[in-house]
């Protein structure tokens, strides 16, 4: 039975998307608000991330975009009154909060109850002692570690327990601060940056080489206990889970261990007493069948994200309602509509999730994956048979790959060390040995995954090896039938028979194969994940395509009622929750007018691939082949390709010749804008500046180039060798060492380079337009000046220091591009303006990043206007203007460089962060400071660290000294910066550069030392000198969780928000309230 007394309820949520805490729990809190609304409970949410679907209207009752931290959520606590919170669903950064909240008794204070599982279980499985004590209770293994509180303490467990050792920050997400350590040496260095992250750090015997494998369990009040799912690692343990390949159900555990596991998660999670969801972790030893629990973690995870997707039980709904004291057997499971919830799952198919890294986009950063998490999203693929799934999820990364083989060949020197190193690419380092005739027992050795897995890959290889015997016309049915089940896309059976070399043209290669495939009647059908393994009737309507079976579970309706709406995929650098918000908000639209929705998307972590967002979710792969066979089954009205990033833009075309209805604006204006040439030609007829620019195709051309604009430039190669996609290099030498190292110039791949403006500011334009007029708009300003991609750029909307000349030059030239390219639908501008004199950088005919964030902060649904416009509906100019609103919105990003060894924190025009916040303000310095410390920057102390780069930072920064100092701040700056400081009577303490041996004192002991609280440092330019030294001092405060700035306007008006006010100052208003 529910408890009565409780009719308002708090949601803590994640913040920003970082490495290890990303749209999972989005997912997680946005299934809790829904099973609260049913209830009829009111809710409050405080979580100041814009851009994801939780944070929109009618999810929560209010919302507050504010830091989820113990301070801020007081306060709310203290107007809202609310009667319960609820802790598990925001990821670590809300179970830190709460723990915090209950420690110092604010909780007790206002009588708040925390539903759920209880603080005190919470608090036995983050404090490792605590942990293994209660453990210990009940006999259950765990690691044996040491729990130390400095660095002599550490040393000692080390050489007790005996080397190699794996070190761990307690209460720390996602392995942040962890690693192994061989010796001594070593060790320091870990611990070091683990005591940065946490008062206690663990030591612990490694157990590198062990099975990887966990459960997710459910637990009422009333004692009743189901494990949902479990999983088992690709890697063996030592990698972290959410590093590694995932396949669910385990596959390679018999029948006795599965059962003894079981029982013991079963047994552990009654005895800490979790009331809802958790999921337990374990080290097995397939030789032995010796096992130890690594950890519990109270809260939903990434991997319970996955098991409700991979099994249709809503584990997050479930927990929810358990939270609020009802038991397991009065509810239903919302997916199936048949079953009690008190049912476990059973699978008839294979999931494998592969996570996405974006390793390439950093400089300097290490490619070894171990026990911290550094991959920025995932993918799901679903499959008859393991073979299949795993090569549906190489394709759906998106990192250029098609399947287990028939890939780009990977330059390997040395194949046993890449073997035995695991990093972002081994799997497919494991395709090439097998190739070369490496057994499924030397692999083994080498990378120690189980033989089950490596003798399933064999069986991809050998049927690619029988492909390549064959020719089109020699292609037996047989053995093309056993391809197609075995997960090979048409695209690898067209690469392994030999076409690409007779057609040159992949693409028409491919279309051959797909045609001599519909001859013979080899099609896909439709299955249902029916998680009862159809032993009752299921009636769900998640679907996936495969080749393994005989006939399709669904028949669908052929009356031409459908949209087709395409999802964005994998979450990456760029393309992040802000489309999953987009295409949410495109679902939800057809469905409020009538239409049936149909979503296809494979991305485990989003709202988008939720059971009742939409009538069918197809959780499949986003390639031309597969939407095509599900366009031929389901005969749609027509597709949206609008809101779901690049990957869906980048099918418009091939879409188009195939006669498909692409609803909104046309391929051909699609690809008007994404050609450069093209773009640039229209640009020129209609009289708009643009930044000078050329596609060369030799050195002598560059140089050229170079003498007429001058430096700085801009260069982007059209084909990427080491992943530097973009730089702007402002002398020879910097240019001559960049193409050395990124490109090959040459006439198959020109490089395109483009004058740089210096000094700029850049201005966003997202609009909608109708027939190329356009509805409604929204201008948004970066503080930064260009230079820095406008997806790490903090962008305050409306905009506060636009002259009105701008823009109404603004106006004027979007209107003449929506006119030229016919735009129907969402499209983005990208300006640059300096003086008056305004430039265009680029056009999306797409929704873009800040979509989510200028919808919510003027209230107007772009997306929604946007559908209704693609839907062919009359639609109204909105009656009201950005120039009305007397708030204003700041968008800050967040960065996950603390994750990333060895990287350089520092801005380019290549994107960095993992994801963003975007806060309210009635001015912009609130706004700014609330955006600020969501994203985890915090107010100085006492004193900030200076270097200021060139002469013009030096002085844009003088005046933000001042304020400094005369707010009691105490200033240390290096060499140059110290003098210009001292030069104009600001008054400050010189430090020395590393470089500077034996001089004291030195930045870098300082830091160390924790006297410093803030550091800025503006790098002049990128000459290697200053690189090493300035590098330093960037790597050390972020090591170090010292706050950093690399970016002097950016700097200047953080200075100005935490001087101007404190923390009472800020008001605490919910969205509705402005």
């Amino acid at each position: 039975m529910k408890d009565e007394n409780i009719k308002k309820v708090l949601l803590l949520g994640s913040g920003a998307l970082k490495i290890g805490e990303a749209g999972e729990f989005d997912y997680s809190g946005s299934q809790a608000l829904k099973a609260l609304r049913e209830e009829g409970i009111k809710t409050v949410l405080i979580n100041p991330n814009i851009a994801t679907v939780q944070t929109s209207e009618g999810v929560a009752d209010q919302i507050y975009f504010l830091p989820v931290q113990p301070y801020f959520v007081e306060r709310v606590i203290q107007k809202e009154r609310p009667d319960g919170i609820l802790l598990s669903f925001g990821g670590q950064t809300a179970l830190n909060c709460g723990v915090e909240l209950y420690r110092s008794g604010v909780l007790e204070k206002y009588g708040v109850k925390v539903l759920g599982t209880p603080v005190q279980a919470i608090m036995d499985t983050e404090d490792r002692e605590l942990f293994v004590e209660k453990l210990d209770e009940i006999d259950v293994k765990t690691i044996k570690s040491e729990a130390c509180e400095n660095i002599e303490q550490a040393r000692t467990a080390a050489a007790t327990l005996g080397y190699p050792v794996i070190i761990r920050a307690a209460y720390a997400l996602g392995g942040l601060g962890s690693g192994f350590a061989d010796n001594e040496e070593e060790l320091n260095v870990l611990a070091e940056k683990a005591f940065s992250f946490s008062p206690q750090v663990l030591v612990e015997k490694s157990l590198k080489g062990w099975k990887e494998i966990e459960y997710e369990v459910v637990r009422d009040r009333y004692d009743n206990c189901i494990t949902v799912c479990n999983m088992e690692n690709f890697d063996p343990l030592g990698i972290h889970t959410g590093e590694s390949i995932v396949i669910a159900p385990s596959q390679t555990l018999n029948n006795s261990e599965y059962h003894k596991l079981r029982a013991l998660a079963i047994k552990i999670i009654r005895h800490i007493g979790i009331v809802g969801e958790c999921n337990v972790q374990y080290a097995f030893d397939p030789k032995s069948e010796d096992y130890r629990v690594i950890e519990v973690n109270a809260r939903l995870s990434r991997s319970s994200a996955l098991a409700s997707k991979a099994t249709g039980y809503p584990l997050a709904f479930v927990a929810a309602k358990l939270g609020m004291g009802y038991g397991l057997f009065e509810l239903k499971n919302s997916v199936t509509k048949t079953t009690s919830a008190f049912f476990e799952p059973a699978l008839d198919y294979v999931v494998c999730k592969i996570p996405r890294w974006d390793l390439s986009k950093f400089r300097g950063v290490d490619k070894e994956l171990g026990s911290s998490m550094k991959s920025v999203g995932e993918v799901m693929a679903i499959g008859r048979n393991f073979e299949e799934a795993i090569q549906k999820g190489l394709r759906m990364i998106g990192q250029g790959m098609h399947g287990f083989v028939e890939n780009k060949e990977l330059e390997i020197a040395d194949i046993d060390a890449a073997l035995r190193e695991p990093t972002d690419k081994r799997v497919f380092v494991i395709s090439k040995a097998m190739h070369k005739g490496y057994t499924v027992g030397q692999i083994h050795e080498l990378t120690k995954i189980d033989k089950w897995f490596l003798e399933k890959l064999k069986h991809i290889i050998d049927i690619d090896e029988e492909l390549k015997t064959k020719n089109i016309n020699t292609l037996d049915k047989a053995l093309f039938r056993k391809a197609k089940v075995y997960g090979f896309t048409d695209f690898q059976i067209a690469r392994a028979v030999g076409l690409e070399d007779e057609l040159h043209n992949m693409h028409k290669a491919m279309l051959l194969v797909r045609h001599c495939r519909k001859n013979l009647g080899i099609v896909p059908v439709v299955k249902q994940i029916d998680t009862l393994a159809a032993e009752y009737p299921a009636r769900t309507n998640y679907l996936y395509v495969t080749y393994g079976g005989v006939a399709s579970d669904i028949e669908p309706e052929h009356d031409g009622r459908s949209i087709v709406v395409l999802g964005s995929g994998a979450y990456r650098i760029g393309s992040s929750v802000e489309f999953d918000w987009c295409g949410v908000q495109a679902l939800n639209t057809i469905r409020k007018e009538g239409w049936r929705s149909v979503m296809i998307n494979y991305n485990p972590e989003t709202v988008s691939t939720d059971y009742d967002m939409c009538d069918r979710l197809y959780f499949d792969e986003l390639t031309f082949e597969r939407v095509m066979d599900i366009i031929e089954l389901e005969s749609p009205h027509g597709v949206i390709i609008s809101t779901g990033g690049q990957i869906p833009n980048n099918l418009a075309m091939k879409l188009a010749e195939q006669h498909v209805s692409l609803l909104g604006t046309k391929a051909e204006d699609i690809d008007g804008a994404e050609d450069r040439a093209k773009f640039s030609e229209m640009l020129t007829r209609h009289g708009i500046n643009q930044p000078e620019w050329s596609a060369l195709t030799s050195m002598e051309d560059i140089d050229d180039f170079i003498a007429r604009v001058g430096f700085p430039v801009l260069v982007r190669p059209s084909y990427v060798l080491s992943g530097a996609a973009m730089n702007v290099c402002s002398n020879e030498e910097e240019l001559k060492r960049f193409l050395r190292l990124a490109a090959n110039v040459s006439e198959d791949h020109p490089v395109v380079v483009s004058k740089f403006i210096e000094h700029a500011k850049e201005i966003e334009m997202d609009a909608v337009a109708k027939n190329g007029e356009i509805l409604a708009y929204a201008i948004s300003e970066h503080i930064e000046f260009a230079g820095v991609h406008s997806g790490d750029a903090t962008i305050q909307f409306p905009p506060q220091k636009i002259y009105v000349e701008t823009v109404r030059r603004i106006k004027r030239v979007s209107r003449q591009i929506a006119k030229a390219l016919h735009i129907n639908g969402p499209f983005n501008i990208q300006y640059m303006a300096r003086d008056n004199e305004i430039m265009v950088i680029e056009c999306n005919l797409r929704a873009s990043r800040s979509f989510p964030f200028v919808s919510k902060v003027l209230k107007i649904n772009l997306i929604e206007l946007a559908t209704r416009v693609m839907l062919g509906l009359p639609v109204e100019k909105p009656n009201k203007n950005l120039f009305d609103l007397d708030y204003v919105g700041i968008k800050a990003s967040q960065f996950s460089f603390n994750r990333l060894q060895k990287a350089d924190p520092v801005l380019g025009v290549d994107m960095s962060s993992t994801g963003e916040v975007g806060c309210l303000g009635d001015d912009s310095n609130q706004a700014l400071l609330k955006s600020m410390l969501s994203v985890g920057y915090r107010i100085p102390k006492k004193t900030v660290l200076l270097s200021t780069g060139g002469a013009k930072q030096k002085a844009e920064l003088l005046d933000a000294a001042k304020t400094l100092v005369a707010h009691g701040y105490k200033l240390y700056a290096t060499g140059g910066s110290s003098k210009y400081l001292a030069d104009n009577g600001v008054e400050n303490t010189r430090v020395y550069w590393p470089s500077d041996e034996g001089k004291h004192p030195q930045a870098l002991d300082m830091l160390h030392n924790k006297e410093i609280d803030m550091v800025v440092n503006i790098p002049k330019n990128l000459t290697v000198h200053e690189l090493t030294n300035g590098y330093k001092i960037r790597r050390a405060a972020i090591d170090l969780n010292v706050p950093l700035i690399t970016n002097s306007r950016l700097a200047c008006a953080f200075i100005n928000a935490f001087c101007s006010l404190s923390l009472e100052d800020i008001d605490i208003k919910a969205w509705g309230e402005y």
